[in-house]
């Protein structure tokens, strides 16, 4: 079996490396080329060039790369066609990996498999339909997204979020860690303003004053910080000017190993999270920490993506469960005084979101197979259906 496998950023790094680990387990002689990143690579893929050139986001960052990113797919779909693989898969990364799909499909009748659906569910529908002319089979990591992918002829397996296969702290880290840094039994706010410089720059200053209205309530709250190692130095100078201390956790001052770990027990630990938007509440759910969500962005780009959004929730914890259990303030409603407000109503009464939390959980697959064996299973099976 020759598998080429495409992944452009870390988390899809992630994915295709639990991917081959699962394929090598099912098929032995599984042979690999492609793209990917060190997890990748050390399951076996000589990649073809750096992920990280793939590794680009937002308009500004991709203009100047436009023509370099260009030559790179028509260099990978060439590859793709020269070998004659029996599968190619495709890990998210849609603007690179989907183009790549196109044109090898235009070339020869391979099989084509494509890990994490899009989000078709929250935004431009259309997706799902323009991509059946070139994608035979889309791995889900969400349990309601497969009837969305078959509507339009291709076949979808859910084979579970990769968040279900991530080691949580037990009890006594999370005790050690408030231990270690004098917490004690007093409640703790973990809080998680973005690892990029403009949402952390935008949302710092309201989480600040958001914390400083709920310490008036809760003088013994102490607030922990797990930065993002490249806004590190921006969250530390930032929490610096809140009205309630916060403790910083830099992961740049230890391994990496460390560093993980001590996030791990941060998050176990938090009697209540304050996040932005986005899969960190998944990482949060797994460790069953009960959270608000919070976020801003420009005036006009918030009203133009609401405008498109078909949703009226972003958490994945609300969605997966069909409940508004987890608080969201979004755009306008990103103020202080209703963070805050949210933050005294789950510290008061968590019971809801523990038990969303938990049946988030179980239906990713969590206490099931791997996902990444689950998703090997399925390219597999969908090989031999051919």
């Amino acid at each position: 079996m020759r598998v080429f496998i495409i992944a452009g950023e870390p988390s899809g790094d992630r994915l295709g490396a639990a991917l081959m680990a699962g394929l090598q387990e099912l098929e032995p002689g599984v042979t690999f080329d492609g793209i990917g990143g060190d997890g990748m690579q050390a399951q076996g893929l000589t990649s073809r060039f750096p992920m990280e050139e793939l590794s680009v986001m937002g308009i500004a960052e991709i203009l100047p790369k436009y023509r370099a990113l260009m030559a790179r797919i028509r260099e990978t779909a060439q590859a793709v066609i020269d070998t004659r693989p029996d599968v190619l898969i495709t890990i998210d990364s849609p603007d690179f990996s989907l183009r790549v799909a196109r044109r090898v499909k235009a070339a020869f009748d391979v099989r084509t498999v494509h890990y994490v659906a899009p989000t078709v569910w929250a935004w431009r529908p259309g997706r799902a339909r323009k991509m059946s002319a070139f994608i035979d089979h889309v791995l889900a990591v969400l349990p309601f997204e497969p009837p969305l992918m078959t509507a339009h002829g291709m076949d979808c397996d859910f084979v579970g979020h990769p968040v279900v296969a991530e080691r949580q702290a037990c009890e006594q880290e999370a005790l050690d860690f408030r231990m270690h840094h004098g917490i004690g039994e007093a409640p703790l706010a973990l809080v998680l303003p973005g690892s990029r410089r403009g949402e952390v720059g935008r949302l710092a200053p309201v989480f600040g004053a958001a914390l400083g209205s709920l310490h008036r309530d809760v003088p013994d709250l102490r607030i922990v910080v797990p930065a993002a190692a490249p806004v590190a130095d921006m969250v530390r100078d930032m929490a610096g000017d809140w009205p309630v201390p916060a403790l910083v956790l830099d992961p740049r001052e230890q391994t990496a190993d460390k560093a993980i770990a001590e996030k791990r027990a941060a998050f176990r630990a938090a009697d209540v999270a304050l996040a932005a938007s986005g899969t960190v509440s998944l990482e949060l759910a797994a460790a069953r920490t009960p959270m608000v969500i919070a976020y801003n962005m420009q005036w006009l780009s918030f009203r133009i993506i609401n405008a498109m959004a078909l949703i009226d929730t972003v958490t994945l914890v609300n969605l997966v469960t069909d409940t508004r259990v987890v608080p969201e303030y979004l755009g306008p409603a990103c103020t202080p005084e209703n963070i805050a407000g949210g933050l005294r109503r789950v510290l008061a009464a968590p019971g809801d979101q523990v038990a969303a939390m938990e049946l988030t959980m179980q239906r990713l697959g969590e206490g099931g197979e791997a996902p990444g064996l689950r998703a090997a299973r399925a390219v597999i099976d969908g090989l031999a259906r051919d």
